[in-house]
């Protein structure tokens, strides 16, 4: 058991580390898991086999198929159908027959021009045909429902390719039991006729989704009677575990019967969606196991014994799969995406085709072809599913239903990481102009507002928001470039006010004068000193560009702690506007010391301001109204003449609630609370994670005495 748990954990782990590692590169995380099972099964380290560990981990599997079966299932809704059922119609059945007739012909020339792979027998290689093709028609639905829940695909082509999926398996179970029958009949006599074999295969297509049905309806009899997440959860696992099983002890289909379930639940009247979310955020470990694991299981020495056929049964079901799902798009009128693209979204092949393998390797007429045909597949597996998910993903890009970078166009066609990076890099970070007007000083200004200015891609929106800020306290901003560096204190000496010329075109565009400073010490101690010397009201920090944050914390602790006026610190990304602002706070005093940034912006600016008070995920709904009351009341109070809207959510990630909330806004101001030391390691910093993770511009409030992290 000990050893179980643990090869549970090796592959739950080297999966995930393989699935980010491709995320990087451009890969699906599909082909990560499977390449993770490959290292760590026998093709690889053989620190997992599967006599050992492998198949007292099957059980998993079969969760795993009857999840994504299930899955399936929510994507075939005849309402979003109706409009492409033709095509799914045209492309399902001439896929289907073209693949078939395609690796038949294909691997039966093969054989007789490679002479005895057959087995020395004159009818043999068109046994072996005739079975290679129709094996070859099965695809991996769980390959491409992983693709598409993990790219956000939706679209036509999308819904086209998910309904083809879930008809394919039943057309490949229909001419398999066909080309069966036929094999039958070229062995000997005493097997079934051709008719026989088609009625026993409608029986079991009719009989797999007759369970289907079944469990669907007792599902959505269930979610009528259950209200709490656990218990749908508990209940639909339940009655689909009992599916799957009923299904296999009556050697029929269980992905056609959890495809017919999710197919009922979804097109019910009442179309309750909340067993496939609540299974959604229960599966990804499952799923996991279940392509790591699949990786296991591929053989690489199967890629040599299968040999020449083995390569044109891979060919063979590449063309026919392609040309078979153009050819049905043709003939139904599809989007000329449709027939360009979709063929090669269906490579991928992986569990049902080994499970028909095992049904031709236990059938005793046909068992002596199993040794040929085995490795074949095999090796077809192994390369359509490192392959398969690209070709897929390539397909589902071209169509545009992939996952995007979303608001951020400026950033082109590169990856979220690169775009994130570029963003936060001296390239990315750019400035709207200034809207607000001219601002006019104070006629006898009452001290300063400091910025340090560093880098040249920063200096405008650091000047920018000193300005602003000035303007609120009645205050002149104050450029300060601080250098401990002897070389760089000679250049300043030489001509400083060339060192300002970005900051003083800023603040004159918004009508105030710069004062401006050099001062040769460290960066803490030069801000401080320039602090103290000019009475400041402020001072406004610029994280370095594409830097560590997290190095920068070490400078505004030294500086919080030696000033007595608060200290903003910037973190700019991407273009910086203030016209729409996500204010997160956690306890209603923080509004309080936001408030003279917030007018300051409303005084200048006129933003539409949006607060996100982030409760406990365990607030009752009396606490969240409370709270919702009382951000009314503070509202209407202080900021009573300016745009404002106000969510109350009792997150479950705090981070997540505010980055997902931050896309539809420019900017996000938040408070850093006063935590230091020990505590900062223990208990962290959501601000820092903020300011990390967020493509947005943040502006952080570090309340003056104390060293300063946040929440």
């Amino acid at each position: 058991m000990g050893e179980v748990t643990l090869s549970i954990a090796v592959l739950l782990a080297v999966g995930l580390l393989f699935a980010k590692f491709a995320q990087l590169i451009k890969l699906p995380s599909v082909t990560g898991f499977i390449l993770a099972g490959l290292v760590l099964g026998p093709s690889g380290f053989g620190l997992i086999t599967v006599e050992s560990v492998g198949h007292k981990l099957d059980h998993f599997t079969q969760i795993a198929l009857m999840l994504i079966a299930f899955g399936i299932g929510e994507h075939i809704e005849l309402r979003r159908l109706g409009a492409i059922a033709r095509d799914v119609t045209w492309i399902s059945i001439v896929q289907a027959l073209g693949t078939f007739v395609m690796v038949t012909i294909g691997t039966l020339l093969a054989a007789w021009m490679l002479a005895g792979s057959g087995g020395g027998r004159g009818l043999d290689p068109v046994v072996l045909a005739l079975l290679l093709g129709a094996v070859a028609v099965a695809t991996a639905p769980a390959a491409i429902l992983h693709l598409v829940r993990e790219m956000g695909a939706r679209g036509p082509l999308t819904s086209t390719l998910m309904a083809v999926v879930a008809v394919d398996d039943g057309l490949a179970i229909m001419i398999f039991g066909l080309a069966v029958s036929v094999a039958h009949q070229i062995v000997g006599p005493g097997a079934g006729t051709p008719v026989q074999a088609v009625v026993a295969c409608v029986s079991e297509i009719f009989s797999s989704l007759a369970i289907g049905v079944l469990t669907g309806l007792l599902i959505d009899y269930m979610l009528n009677k259950f209200h709490k997440r656990e218990e749908m959860l508990t209940g639909g696992l339940a009655l689909l575990l009992l599916c799957g099983e009923t299904t296999r002890l009556l050697h029929l289909s269980p992905l056609l019967a959890g495809m017919a379930a999710g197919f009922i639940i979804i097109n019910r009247a009442e179309r309750d969606v909340r067993l496939f979310r609540a299974i959604n955020a229960f599966e990804p470990p499952i799923y996991v196991l279940f392509f790591t694991l699949a990786g296991v299981h591929l053989d690489l020495a199967a890629l040599k014994l299968a040999g020449w056929l083995g390569l044109v049964y891979f060919v063979t079901r590449i063309i026919g799969k392609y040309t078979g799902a153009w050819l049905g798009a043709v003939l139904s009128g599809a989007p000329a995406m449709v027939r360009n693209y979709l063929g090669l979204a269906l490579i991928p092949q992986a569990g049902v085709a080994i499970g028909l393998v095992f049904m031709i390797s236990s059938d005793p007429q046909l068992d002596a072809w199993s040794a040929v045909i085995t490795p074949v597949v095999l090796a077809g597996v192994v390369f359509s599913e490192l392959f398969g998910p690209l070709l897929a993903r390539y397909t589902l890009e071209r169509a545009g239903e992939g996952e995007t970078v979303e608001h951020h166009p400026e950033c082109g066609t590169r990856s979220r990481r690169a775009c994130n990076a570029w963003l936060r890099g001296s390239e990315g970070i750019s400035f709207a102009p200034w809207t607000g007007g001219k601002l006019h000083p104070a006629s006898r200004p009452n001290g300063v507002v400091v910025f340090g200015a560093f880098h040249f891609a920063t200096v405008r929106g650091l000047a920018r928001i000193a300005a602003i800020l000035a303007h609120y306290y009645h205050a002149l901003p104050l450029a300060v470039r601080v250098s401990d560096r002897p070389e760089q204190a000679r250049q300043d000496d030489g001509d400083p006010d060339s060192l300002f010329l970005a900051e003083k075109d800023e603040t004159a565009s918004m009508g105030y004068p710069l004062l401006t400073e050099v001062i040769h010490d460290a960066p803490a101690a030069g801000l401080i000193a320039a602090a103290e010397r000019s009475k400041a009201r402020a001072i406004v920090l610029g994280y370095p560009v594409a830097g560590n944050p997290q190095a920068f914390q070490r400078v505004i602790d030294r500086v919080v702690a030696g000033v007595s006026c608060p200290v903003v610190a910037v973190r700019f990304s991407g273009t910086f506007r203030c016209e729409r602002i996500l204010v997160p706070f956690l306890f209603p005093f923080e509004l309080d010391e936001l408030l003279p940034i917030l007018e300051a912006m409303a005084m200048t600016t006129q933003p539409r301001i949006t607060f996100l008070h982030l409760l406990h995920h365990d607030s009752s709904k009396e606490e969240v109204a409370a709270s919702d009351q009382e951000l009314q009341g503070w509202l209407a109070t202080n900021l009573f003449d300016t745009q404002t809207r106000h969510l109350v959510e009792a997150a479950e990630s705090r981070l997540e609630t505010i980055m997902q909330t931050a896309e539809y806004h420019d900017i996000v101001i938040m408070t850093a609370a006063r935590r230091y030391g020990l505590n900062r390691m223990f208990f962290g910093s959501l601000s820092s994670s903020v300011v990390r993770s967020l493509s947005r511009p943040v502006l952080v409030l570090c309340p003056p005495g104390k060293p300063a992290d946040s929440k």
